[in-house]
C-alpha cells in the first residue's frame, strides 16, 4: 500500500514544486535549473559511483563483509535515477543520498528494521581448499584436481534453410 501512496504522491508533489518554483522563477530559469541538476547530479554519481565500486573490490579482496559497500553503492544507484528524473522533489532525495551520513543514517535505519536470517562468508565447514575431496555424485572416483569445470551438453542439429529469399535485413 506504501507503494501505491508513493507513486501517487511522488508526482503531486512534484507537479506541486513545479508550479510553485515556476510562478516564483518563471519558465525558462526553472527548465534551467532541472537540466543543470541532473548534469550535476550525473557528475556527481559517476565520481561518487566510482569510489563506491573501488570500496566494494577491495572489501572482496580483503573477504570483509561487503554488504555496506554494496548498501552505499545501491544508495548512489538510486540517487542517480533519483536525480536524472526531472523534478525538485526527486532531486533533493536523490542529492541527499549522494551526502555519507544520510546514506549512513539509512543503513543504520535498515539494520534496525531487517532481520538477517543467516550470513556465511568464505569457506564453510567441509567445504573449501582444505575440505577433504569428495567423489562426484555422477562419476566415481575421486573429484579432479585444479580448474576443471563440471557440465552437460546436448548436440543442436544445424537449422533449416529459409524457404524464403529474406529480407535483407539477415543473412541466410
Amino acid at each position: 500500500m506504501w507503494l501505491f501512496l508513493a507513486f501517487l504522491a511522488v508526482p503531486l508533489i512534484e507537479i506541486a514544486l513545479f508550479i510553485q518554483v515556476g510562478g516564483f522563477i518563471g519558465l525558462w530559469p526553472t527548465l534551467g535549473i532541472v537540466v543543470l541538476t541532473a548534469v550535476l547530479g550525473t557528475w556527481l554519481v559517476r565520481t561518487q559511483g566510482a569510489m563506491a565500486i573501488n570500496n566494494i573490490r577491495q572489501t572482496f579482496n580483503e573477504l570483509n563483509d561487503p554488504t555496506e559497500p554494496l548498501a552505499h553503492g545501491a544508495m548512489i544507484l538510486i540517487a542517480g535515477v533519483l536525480l536524472l528524473t526531472p523534478g525538485f522533489f526527486t532531486d533533493a532525495v536523490g542529492f541527499a543520498l549522494l551526502v555519507p551520513p544520510v546514506r549512513l543514517a539509512v543503513i543504520q535505519y535498515a539494520r534496525k528494521h531487517v532481520k538477517v536470517q543467516r550470513f556465511t562468508m568464505g569457506d564453510r565447514p567441509g567445504q573449501g581448499p582444505q575440505a577433504p575431496q569428495r567423489d562426484h555424485p555422477h562419476r566415481p572416483g575421486p573429484a579432479p584436481q585444479g580448474e576443471v569445470i563440471d557440465g552437460e551438453f546436448e548436440e543442436v542439429p544445424p537449422s533449416k534453410r529459409p524457404t524464403h529469399p529474406g529480407s535483407g535485413w539477415t543473412k541466410h
